[in-house]
Protein backbone atom coordinates (compact mmCIF):
# COMPACT_ATOMS: atom_id res chain seq x y z
CA UNK A 1 0.00 0.00 0.00
CA UNK A 2 2.30 2.71 -1.18
CA UNK A 3 0.81 6.46 -0.36
CA UNK A 4 0.92 8.07 -4.01
CA UNK A 5 0.10 11.27 -2.59
CA UNK A 6 3.89 11.96 -1.74
CA UNK A 7 5.26 11.67 -5.18
CA UNK A 8 5.35 15.62 -5.22
CA UNK A 9 6.81 16.41 -1.33
CA UNK A 10 8.86 18.98 -0.92
CA UNK A 11 12.25 18.43 1.81
CA UNK A 12 13.70 21.20 3.38
CA UNK A 13 16.77 20.30 0.90
CA UNK A 14 16.65 21.31 -2.80
CA UNK A 15 19.58 18.76 -3.83
CA UNK A 16 18.06 15.05 -3.83
CA UNK A 17 20.18 12.19 -3.08
CA UNK A 18 22.10 9.86 -5.14
CA UNK A 19 23.36 6.52 -4.73
CA UNK A 20 26.48 8.19 -1.97
CA UNK A 21 24.86 9.27 1.21
CA UNK A 22 24.98 13.40 1.76
CA UNK A 23 23.95 15.61 4.61
CA UNK A 24 20.18 16.62 4.95
CA UNK A 25 19.21 19.99 4.76
CA UNK A 26 23.02 21.12 5.52
CA UNK A 27 22.50 24.20 7.54
CA UNK A 28 18.96 23.54 8.56
CA UNK A 29 18.73 20.40 10.33
CA UNK A 30 22.37 19.43 9.66
CA UNK A 31 24.51 22.35 11.38
CA UNK A 32 27.26 20.77 13.54
CA UNK A 33 25.54 20.38 16.67
CA UNK A 34 24.84 16.43 17.59
CA UNK A 35 21.72 16.16 15.38
CA UNK A 36 19.73 12.51 15.13
CA UNK A 37 16.91 10.35 14.00
CA UNK A 38 14.12 11.84 11.78
CA UNK A 39 10.58 11.71 10.98
CA UNK A 40 8.57 13.49 8.40
CA UNK A 41 5.08 13.47 8.05
CA UNK A 42 2.55 11.18 6.08
CA UNK A 43 1.34 14.43 3.80
CA UNK A 44 4.89 15.96 3.69
CA UNK A 45 3.99 19.06 6.08
CA UNK A 46 6.04 18.06 9.40
CA UNK A 47 9.23 17.35 10.25
CA UNK A 48 10.34 15.92 13.26
CA UNK A 49 13.85 15.45 14.64
CA UNK A 50 16.31 15.52 17.90
CA UNK A 51 19.14 17.81 19.36
CA UNK A 52 21.52 16.06 21.74
CA UNK A 53 23.59 17.74 23.74
CA UNK A 54 26.76 15.21 23.69
CA UNK A 55 26.84 12.63 26.24
CA UNK A 56 23.40 12.79 26.30
CA UNK A 57 23.18 15.62 29.22
CA UNK A 58 20.09 16.96 27.00
CA UNK A 59 17.53 15.24 24.40
CA UNK A 60 14.99 17.64 23.02
CA UNK A 61 12.61 17.02 20.08
CA UNK A 62 12.61 19.88 17.55
CA UNK A 63 9.82 20.58 15.15
CA UNK A 64 9.58 21.93 11.30
CA UNK A 65 6.08 22.84 9.76
CA UNK A 66 5.74 23.65 6.05
CA UNK A 67 3.30 26.51 5.12
CA UNK A 68 2.95 27.54 1.64
CA UNK A 69 5.65 25.58 0.75
CA UNK A 70 8.23 26.62 2.67
CA UNK A 71 9.42 25.30 5.56
CA UNK A 72 10.21 26.89 8.95
CA UNK A 73 12.88 26.80 11.12
CA UNK A 74 13.55 24.47 13.86
CA UNK A 75 11.39 25.00 17.00
CA UNK A 76 11.34 22.85 20.15
CA UNK A 77 8.55 20.84 19.95
CA UNK A 78 5.31 21.74 21.47
CA UNK A 79 5.53 18.81 24.22
CA UNK A 80 9.32 18.47 24.17
CA UNK A 81 12.05 20.62 25.79
CA UNK A 82 11.51 19.77 29.77
CA UNK A 83 12.63 16.29 29.98
CA UNK A 84 15.03 14.02 27.98
CA UNK A 85 12.71 13.45 24.75
CA UNK A 86 13.99 11.70 21.19
CA UNK A 87 12.93 8.97 18.14
CA UNK A 88 9.45 10.52 17.13
CA UNK A 89 7.55 8.51 14.67
CA UNK A 90 4.58 9.12 13.16
CA UNK A 91 1.71 6.74 12.59
CA UNK A 92 0.71 5.90 8.96
CA UNK A 93 -2.30 8.40 9.09
CA UNK A 94 -0.34 10.96 10.45
CA UNK A 95 -2.98 11.75 13.57
CA UNK A 96 -0.31 10.56 16.59
CA UNK A 97 3.07 10.68 17.12
CA UNK A 98 4.88 7.79 19.12
CA UNK A 99 8.36 9.06 20.97
CA UNK A 100 10.99 8.10 23.65
CA UNK A 101 10.96 10.01 26.81
CA UNK A 102 12.24 10.04 30.69
CA UNK A 103 9.56 11.90 31.82
CA UNK A 104 7.90 11.05 35.27
CA UNK A 105 4.51 9.12 35.51
CA UNK A 106 1.80 9.43 38.12
CA UNK A 107 3.52 5.82 39.66
CA UNK A 108 6.62 6.79 39.24
CA UNK A 109 7.55 10.66 39.55
CA UNK A 110 11.34 10.21 40.01
CA UNK A 111 11.74 8.17 36.87
CA UNK A 112 15.29 7.33 35.37
CA UNK A 113 14.54 5.02 32.55
CA UNK A 114 12.83 5.66 29.09
CA UNK A 115 9.22 4.66 28.49
CA UNK A 116 7.49 4.55 24.94
CA UNK A 117 5.22 7.47 24.91
CA UNK A 118 2.08 8.98 22.68
CA UNK A 119 0.78 12.29 21.54
CA UNK A 120 -2.53 12.00 19.57
CA UNK A 121 -3.50 15.24 17.24
CA UNK A 122 -6.47 17.16 17.69
CA UNK A 123 -9.27 18.53 15.28
CA UNK A 124 -7.54 21.77 15.55
CA UNK A 125 -4.20 20.64 14.57
CA UNK A 126 -2.61 21.31 18.04
CA UNK A 127 -1.67 17.68 19.87
CA UNK A 128 -2.84 16.22 23.06
CA UNK A 129 -0.46 16.21 26.34
CA UNK A 130 1.60 12.85 25.99
CA UNK A 131 0.80 9.19 27.03
CA UNK A 132 2.42 6.34 28.76
CA UNK A 133 1.60 3.66 27.02
CA UNK A 134 1.47 1.55 30.07
CA UNK A 135 2.99 -1.30 31.66
CA UNK A 136 2.68 -4.07 29.00
CA UNK A 137 4.90 -1.92 26.83
CA UNK A 138 6.99 -0.23 29.25
CA UNK A 139 9.17 -1.70 31.93
CA UNK A 140 11.61 -0.39 34.48
CA UNK A 141 14.26 -0.54 31.89
CA UNK A 142 14.43 1.48 28.93
CA UNK A 143 12.52 1.50 25.44
CA UNK A 144 13.17 3.19 22.99
CA UNK A 145 12.87 3.87 18.91
CA UNK A 146 8.87 3.23 18.28
CA UNK A 147 7.80 2.38 14.69
CA UNK A 148 3.88 2.00 14.12
CA UNK A 149 2.45 0.21 11.00
CA UNK A 150 -0.86 0.21 9.09
CA UNK A 151 -1.68 -2.97 11.09
CA UNK A 152 -0.97 -0.78 14.29
CA UNK A 153 1.94 -2.89 14.71
CA UNK A 154 4.08 -1.19 17.10
CA UNK A 155 7.48 -2.04 16.88
CA UNK A 156 11.10 -0.74 19.20
CA UNK A 157 13.87 -1.32 21.24
CA UNK A 158 13.91 -2.89 24.62
CA UNK A 159 16.74 -3.42 26.97
CA UNK A 160 15.20 -6.65 28.46
CA UNK A 161 16.21 -9.54 31.01
CA UNK A 162 14.26 -11.93 28.31
CA UNK A 163 16.36 -10.78 25.06
CA UNK A 164 18.85 -12.49 23.47
CA UNK A 165 21.53 -9.40 23.87
CA UNK A 166 21.72 -6.58 25.69
CA UNK A 167 19.01 -4.62 23.44
CA UNK A 168 16.54 -6.32 20.97
CA UNK A 169 13.92 -5.34 19.15
CA UNK A 170 10.55 -6.44 19.80
CA UNK A 171 6.41 -5.89 18.44
CA UNK A 172 3.75 -5.42 20.27
CA UNK A 173 0.39 -5.87 18.20
CA UNK A 174 -2.61 -3.80 19.13
CA UNK A 175 -5.47 -5.10 21.31
CA UNK A 176 -8.90 -3.66 22.22
CA UNK A 177 -9.81 -0.35 23.44
CA UNK A 178 -6.68 1.11 21.84
CA UNK A 179 -4.02 -0.90 23.69
CA UNK A 180 -1.51 -3.23 23.23
CA UNK A 181 -0.24 -6.99 23.85
CA UNK A 182 2.77 -8.51 25.37
CA UNK A 183 5.82 -7.26 23.82
CA UNK A 184 7.22 -10.13 21.11
CA UNK A 185 10.68 -10.68 20.41
CA UNK A 186 11.85 -10.57 16.31
CA UNK A 187 13.33 -14.30 15.68
CA UNK A 188 16.61 -15.38 15.46
CA UNK A 189 19.27 -13.20 13.26
CA UNK A 190 17.45 -10.30 13.51
CA UNK A 191 18.13 -10.28 17.23
CA UNK A 192 21.40 -11.97 18.33
CA UNK A 193 23.63 -12.22 20.88
CA UNK A 194 24.64 -8.57 20.07
CA UNK A 195 22.69 -5.17 19.78
CA UNK A 196 19.82 -4.86 18.09
CA UNK A 197 18.21 -1.55 18.50
CA UNK A 198 16.52 1.30 16.35
CA UNK A 199 14.59 -0.15 14.03
CA UNK A 200 12.22 1.13 11.18
CA UNK A 201 9.50 -1.04 9.91
CA UNK A 202 8.34 -0.11 6.74
CA UNK A 203 4.30 0.53 7.12
CA UNK A 204 3.46 -2.15 5.18
CA UNK A 205 6.04 -4.43 7.14
CA UNK A 206 7.24 -5.96 4.21
CA UNK A 207 11.11 -4.97 5.33
CA UNK A 208 12.76 -4.00 8.60
CA UNK A 209 16.02 -1.86 8.84
CA UNK A 210 17.92 -1.55 12.32
CA UNK A 211 21.25 -1.06 13.85
CA UNK A 212 23.60 -3.44 15.29
CA UNK A 213 26.76 -3.42 16.93
CA UNK A 214 28.96 -6.40 17.68
CA UNK A 215 28.70 -8.12 14.55
CA UNK A 216 31.36 -10.11 12.84
CA UNK A 217 30.89 -8.05 9.45
CA UNK A 218 30.80 -4.67 11.80
CA UNK A 219 32.32 -1.92 10.58
CA UNK A 220 31.93 0.69 13.56
CA UNK A 221 30.26 1.01 16.94
CA UNK A 222 27.20 -0.06 14.99
CA UNK A 223 26.25 -0.51 11.65
CA UNK A 224 22.80 -0.88 9.23
CA UNK A 225 21.05 -3.65 8.11
CA UNK A 226 17.92 -4.87 6.59
CA UNK A 227 15.53 -8.09 6.10
CA UNK A 228 12.77 -8.45 4.05
CA UNK A 229 9.57 -10.85 4.22
CA UNK A 230 8.96 -13.84 1.86
CA UNK A 231 6.01 -14.82 0.49
CA UNK A 232 4.89 -16.69 4.33
CA UNK A 233 5.21 -13.68 6.19
CA UNK A 234 8.86 -14.80 7.24
CA UNK A 235 11.81 -12.62 8.09
CA UNK A 236 14.57 -13.81 5.39
CA UNK A 237 17.58 -13.90 6.63
CA UNK A 238 19.29 -10.35 7.52
CA UNK A 239 21.59 -8.66 5.31
CA UNK A 240 24.20 -5.80 5.72
CA UNK A 241 24.12 -1.91 3.98
CA UNK A 242 26.81 -1.56 1.78
CA UNK A 243 29.38 0.83 1.88
CA UNK A 244 29.10 4.00 1.65
CA UNK A 245 25.71 3.11 4.27
CA UNK A 246 27.78 1.55 6.81
CA UNK A 247 30.66 3.56 7.99
CA UNK A 248 33.93 2.67 10.61
CA UNK A 249 31.31 5.57 12.71
CA UNK A 250 28.28 4.52 13.66
CA UNK A 251 24.97 4.64 11.11
CA UNK A 252 22.16 3.96 13.22
CA UNK A 253 18.50 5.91 13.20
CA UNK A 254 17.09 4.78 9.64
CA UNK A 255 13.92 6.01 8.57
CA UNK A 256 12.55 5.50 4.57
CA UNK A 257 10.52 8.40 3.38
CA UNK A 258 6.72 7.28 2.92
CA UNK A 259 7.13 6.97 -1.01
CA UNK A 260 10.25 4.51 -0.36
CA UNK A 261 12.82 6.38 -2.25
CA UNK A 262 15.24 7.91 0.04
CA UNK A 263 16.97 6.59 3.36
CA UNK A 264 17.08 9.12 5.84
CA UNK A 265 19.49 7.90 8.91
CA UNK A 266 22.07 9.27 11.79
CA UNK A 267 25.96 9.11 11.27
CA UNK A 268 28.84 10.41 13.19
CA UNK A 269 31.29 9.88 10.06
CA UNK A 270 33.81 12.46 10.20
CA UNK A 271 34.16 15.48 7.40
CA UNK A 272 37.01 14.20 5.54
CA UNK A 273 38.85 17.77 5.82
CA UNK A 274 39.71 16.74 9.42
CA UNK A 275 41.16 13.45 8.60
CA UNK A 276 42.89 14.25 4.93
CA UNK A 277 46.14 14.16 6.87
CA UNK A 278 47.26 17.96 5.71
CA UNK A 279 47.91 20.54 8.45
CA UNK A 280 45.79 22.72 9.06
CA UNK A 281 45.80 26.50 10.85
CA UNK A 282 43.46 27.89 13.44
CA UNK A 283 40.73 29.52 11.08
CA UNK A 284 40.52 26.26 9.21
CA UNK A 285 40.25 23.88 12.17
CA UNK A 286 37.48 25.87 13.84
CA UNK A 287 35.22 25.84 10.52
CA UNK A 288 35.78 21.85 10.56
CA UNK A 289 34.90 21.66 14.04
CA UNK A 290 32.03 24.26 13.86
CA UNK A 291 30.33 22.06 11.21
CA UNK A 292 28.76 19.04 10.18
CA UNK A 293 31.15 16.04 9.85
CA UNK A 294 32.92 17.01 13.18
CA UNK A 295 32.43 13.90 14.78
CA UNK A 296 28.97 14.32 16.44
CA UNK A 297 25.92 12.71 14.94
CA UNK A 298 24.34 14.04 11.93
CA UNK A 299 21.67 13.72 9.57
CA UNK A 300 22.30 11.80 6.32
CA UNK A 301 20.25 11.06 3.37
CA UNK A 302 20.99 8.20 0.61
CA UNK A 303 18.33 6.97 -2.72
CA UNK A 304 16.62 3.92 -1.09
CA UNK A 305 17.47 0.93 -3.10
CA UNK A 306 14.89 -2.15 -2.45
CA UNK A 307 17.59 -4.60 -3.61
CA UNK A 308 19.78 -3.91 -0.42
Amino acid sequence: MGNKTLAQVIYPDATLPTDTPRFFAEGLLTDGLSNRDFAISPKGDEIFYTLQQPRFVTSTILHLVKNNGKWSKPQVAPFSGRYKDLEAAFSPDGQMVYFSSDRPTASNPVKKDFDIWRIKRKPNGTWTEPENLGPIVNTDKNEFYPSITHSGNLYFTVEADYGKGSEDIVICKPVAAGGFGKPESLPEDINTKYDEFNAFVDPDEQFILFSSDGRPDNLGRGDLYMSRKDKAGNWKPVKHLPQPINSVAIDYCPFVTWDKKYLVFTSSRLNKGLINGKSKNYGQLKELLSGAGNGWDDIYWVKFNPDW
